[in-house]
């Protein structure tokens, strides 16, 4: 009887792991990653959808100071969780499929 049991929970328990916990975990990891590799002439998008290039990083403070206008040299403050993605150099994968 709790062997039975236990074939048919194990595999849940493991199917629930591969296919909900362990992806969470793998994006946890390359957002950290990102963000600890964040410096200085970076362009980055915040999660308020604002697009600035990196001017300083304050680890210290958990601050990042972004240039958001290159004419009035406008910048702002923001955390550095408040980073939703750093904009790469080169083509990007959706303009390459078109």
């Amino acid at each position: 009887m709790l062997i039975s049991i236990l074939t048919i929970w194990v595999p849940i328990g493991f199917l629930f792991w591969f296919l909900l916990l362990r992806p969470q975990q793998q994006e946890k990891k390359q957002r950290e990653a990102m963000l600890t590799s964040l410096k200085k002439n970076d362009r980055v998008i915040t999660v308020g959808g604002i697009y600035g290039v990196v001017t300083e990083v304050d680890r210290q403070a958990d601050e990042v100071t972004i240039r958001v206008d290159e004419t009035t040299k406008v910048k702002l403050r923001v955390t550095v969780g408040s980073i939703a993605r750093v904009q790469r150099d080169g083509p990007s994968s959706d303009s390459s499929s078109k």
